[in-house]
């Protein structure tokens, strides 16, 4: 069973994903910034939790990379079009 705290940290950071990604979604559509550069901010987020993943701190960093790995191949977007 998960608990209020865990439920909330939770919620918390499925907010914060969906306010990154909607901003630089919006970002990019208004012509701020370029495509490519919102696939390498989500490419250099993935790779600082990995490397924090290797060192063998946490899983979540495993997992963090992971979700983002799955929003730069589209199978994770917040905002269809």
């Amino acid at each position: 069973m998960v608990d209020g705290t865990h439920t909330n940290e939770l919620a918390s950071g499925l907010a914060a994903l969906a306010i990154c990604e909607s901003l630089l979604t919006s970002l990019q559509d208004l012509e701020i910034i370029e495509e490519k550069e919102v696939i390498g901010l989500l490419k250099d987020a993935a790779a600082a939790h990995q490397q924090e993943a290797a060192t063998g701190i946490s899983q979540m960093h495993r997992e963090a990379a992971a979700v983002i790995d799955r929003i730069l191949s589209g199978k994770n977007s917040v905002r269809h079009t």
